[in-house]
């Protein structure tokens, strides 16, 4: 039977989604797959667009299907075109680019577009909204030049990007109109609690205000409202909302009212189009949530094969579980008091703890939580099944078991959803861990889906794992990548036990899938051997990525940022005379003062770099490496009269030892001479805060996207004890954490107290990480810069091949 012609119009995450159900159902047998996507990616995650924008993930990072998919499942892509009409009678489509293409069905995946209010002063520069890479990719350009952003809308969209601008070292102001924040999602108490933390992290806000205006000659200058109030900005970001993509719908004759109109098998008024996603319109409801999203695109994947044609889609029960600026919120029904209902509250401000739960019938039909989500898909189970709660009592409703760690997992029934987003169950989760061996969250992820989208259901799915196959099995498959089935610990194991010394080696001994590896395993395995052989083994050069292989940061356009090291933020006359000599000479376009006290050299040519380097005559400052990047420092007891310790001496002499550390992830330090902390301490991998007297170490801080606070490993009086358990740490962190793992995912990992006991009531332990980490220092070369400007031969392996793998 020959192949019938699908063509999916939006190459986004619903359309996508289905076409993955469709293959699931046998598709690939049964049709001939075109998709068209406005974009020039692939299929990426948008509700990760804000990790990217916070520096947290790189585009690469969120790409959910690769080119390979594509190619693997004969699924021919055409990026950057776009479908402006379809001709239902003679069933074809037509792109900008000149294109016809007939069809047998259609999927229109259109997605949505942001809401750009009608004011006057939209048009102008720097007025943008948040919906897509280039949008991320402009707000991280425009951060370099520019200082203050103001974000129009106060829902979770406007949060995140607001987040993301501060991590980008603007200031920020946040403009609602609602009198509270995310009303949509929270309650009034929630909200107040959330608006407090975030002011905590630096952002302002302008509330009840209206937008008439934004003013400016070619460039954004000021915003103006209703009560006659004004605000400047270089950049404003609209996040009031979105509105269906239907263009094409109108064009091509089929019903839209809101959205494009389908009914409970997501067929469009037109016979063979059907419609899934934001640009689609079911029962007078649009969705924005990507659960209601998944489950459109199973149904009509059952449709469209024939083998599941009975089902249909009757509307989605809404619930939101995410982490704003580092805060977990949670809600789903109807979360409002009202007449007919009761509810059941628990408030903790000194931990940050508030839940609400709503109750109308003896059967819970809403609940919000803030803090601590843990309950939420309990909560959501309940809602859903419209169980009758009229024999609990109110602490079993709202309240965690003691002991959650695996008591969540076995409490939940096989048909409880675990995954909102993408509608996974418990069962289905346990079925795949038995039928399939898997051993990871990873693993369970590629299989089941759950935990793919937003990634907040990640620590039930683990704990499943945990309870199907036992702790610490499950803790120990973590795996490397998709060219093993080893876990990170199995391979570092293997290194020491069967003294492999080469990457080549260990991936022929332990039977990679792949003869060459790949971007993520490579890196991993030539940072495992150079930890457990730092003296014997030679750096694998090229399985590095491109920034630590040039020791620069490549930018957007080739060019390569330069960052000079300045111990403990400290520089003096001369060094900024040769930056400035330097800038002046090579026609540097932005020299910026960044966050961790040093000045970055951004837009220096390829082959400018080693003369560069020489001319400064600096050491690298390793902005691009896996290593120490800087130690902050306030002022002081020398100036400041609050300082109760020496704070930039102490800075200066952890940056000087520990300098060019090769560390799993990136490692930021800070020392404050008082609980002023104004070296911001409490939110850096290790942070050292001088008291009267004495000095307080903490570690696992991380001012991210995912903002955690550092937690105080140990109080010590002298310098030197500060050195010693930060030396332990950093090589107990180094023998044992994952690559690419961060200090503050470890530490959770691992836990504290686990931590506590092996680096301070293991005396003679401590001294063996210190012995070791003396030996790992003792191997490390000189500075990078200043080598290749002596090497004739790096400097022609570097600057000269043009075919070097680049591990984005």
């Amino acid at each position: 039977m020959a192949k019938k012609h699908l063509v999916l119009i939006g190459n986004g995450m619903a359309g996508v989604r289905c076409i993955e159900e469709i293959l699931k159902l046998g598709g690939k047998d049964l049709f001939e797959i075109s998709i068209f996507g406005n974009e020039p990616h692939v299929n990426y995650n948008r509700i990760m667009l804000s990790s990217v924008l916070a520096g947290d993930m790189t585009v690469k990072d969120i790409e959910m299907n690769s080119l390979e998919w594509y190619e693997e499942n004969n699924i021919t892509l055409y990026r950057n075109e776009t479908v402006v009409k379809l001709d239902k009678e003679k069933q074809v489509v037509y792109t900008d680019k000149g294109r016809e293409t007939s069809y047998d069905y259609v999927i229109f995946a259109t997605g949505s577009n942001p809401f750009m209010l009608p004011i006057p002063g939209t048009d102008l520069e720097g007025v943008i909204a948040f919906r897509n890479i280039e949008d991320c990719e402009t707000m991280m350009k425009t951060a370099k030049s520019y200082k203050k952003a103001v974000v129009i809308g106060g829902g979770l969209l406007g949060l995140e990007a607001a987040r993301g601008l501060l991590n980008l070292g603007m200031e920020v102001e946040v403009v609602h109109l609602h009198h509270y924040l995310m009303e949509r999602q929270l309650d009034e108490e929630a909200a107040k609690m959330l608006r407090q933390e975030l002011e905590q992290q630096g952002m302002r806000f302008l509330m009840q205000k209206v937008t008439t205006k934004i003013s400016g000659r070619s460039r954004v200058k000021k915003l103006k409202f209703k009560d006659g109030s004004e605000t400047e900005a270089d950049l404003v970001v609209m996040a009031v909302g979105i509105k269906p993509n239907a263009e094409v719908g109108i064009e091509s004759g089929i019903e839209v009212n809101r959205g494009i109109v389908v009914n409970d098998t997501l067929q469009t008024s037109i016979k063979n189009v059907y419609a899934v996603g934001e640009c689609a319109e079911h029962r007078n409801i649009v969705y924005g949530l990507v659960a209601p999203l998944w489950e459109q695109g199973k149904v009509l994947a059952g449709h469209l094969t024939g083998l599941n044609q009975e089902k249909v889609y009757e509307g989605s029960v809404l619930s939101t579980k995410l982490k704003v600026s580092g805060v977990n919120v949670f809600s789903a029904g109807e979360f409002f008091d009202s007449d007919s209902s009761k509810s059941i509250r628990i408030q903790d401000e000194f931990t940050g703890v508030y839940k609400k739960v709503i109750i109308r019938e003896n059967r819970v039909i809403g609940a919000v939580l803030y803090g601590d989500t843990s309950e939420g898909t309990k909560l959501f189970n309940m809602i859903q099944s419209e169980e009758d709660v009229s024999g609990l009592s109110s602490a079993s409703i709202i309240q965690s078991e003691s002991n959650q760690d695996i008591q969540t997992a076995l409490v939940m029934a096989d048909s409880d959803n675990v995954c909102g987003c993408n509608g996974v169950t418990k069962g289905e989760i346990v079925r795949a861990i038995k039928d399939d061996g898997l051993c990871s969250v990873t693993e369970i992820s590629s299989c089941t889906n759950a935990g793919r989208s937003c990634g907040s259901c990640k620590p039930l799915i683990s704990e499943i794992l945990a309870a199907t196959i036992g702790a610490e099995l499950a803790e120990a498959k973590e795996t490397v990548c998709g060219c093993t089935s080893l876990s990170h610990e199995e391979v570092v194991e293997a290194i020491r036990e069967k003294g492999l010394s080469h990457p080549k080696e260990v991936m022929n001994v332990l039977d990679w899938n792949t003869e060459a590896g790949c971007s993520k395993c490579r890196p991993a395995i030539n940072y495992y051997l150079g930890m457990v052989q730092p003296v014997s083994y030679e750096d694998e050069r090229e399985s590095r990525f491109v920034n630590e292989r040039m020791h620069a940061n490549i930018q957007k356009d080739g060019t390569y940022s330069v960052v000079p090291r300045m111990y403990g933020g400290v520089t003096n006359p001369t060094d900024l005379r040769k930056i400035a000599d330097v800038a002046e000479k090579y026609n540097v376009p932005l020299v910026k003062v960044t966050g961790g006290q040093r000045i970055d050299l951004f837009g220096i040519k390829k082959e400018d770099l080693p003369a560069v380097w020489e001319e400064l005559g600096m050491n690298s400052g390793y902005a691009y490496g896996k290593t120490l990047r800087t130690v902050k420092t306030c002022v002081g007891e020398s100036f400041c009269r609050f300082g109760t310790q020496d704070s930039i001496g102490l800075g200066i002499e952890l940056e000087k030892k520990f300098e060019r550390l090769s560390t799993p992830h990136k490692v930021k330090m800070a020392v404050s001479a008082c609980p002023r902390n104004c070296a911001e301490s409490g939110i850096k991998d290790v942070g050292i805060v001088g008291i009267e007297g004495a000095w307080e170490i903490y570690v696992g801080g991380n001012g991210g996207a995912t903002l955690r606070k550092g937690d105080m490993l140990a109080q010590v009086e002298t310098s030197a004890e500060v050195i010693e358990i930060t030396g332990a740490f950093l090589q107990y962190y180094r023998e044992t954490a994952r690559y690419l793992e961060r200090t503050s995912h470890w530490v959770e990992r691992i836990g504290l107290e686990s931590i506590k006991e092996k680096l301070l009531a293991d005396e003679s332990f401590r001294l063996e990480l210190n012995d070791r980490m003396e030996v790992a220092l003792s191997a490390l070369e000189s500075d990078p810069w200043k080598e290749i400007i002596e090497s004739e031969s790096l400097k022609k392996e570097l600057f000269t091949n043009t075919h070097i793998e680049i591990f984005q």
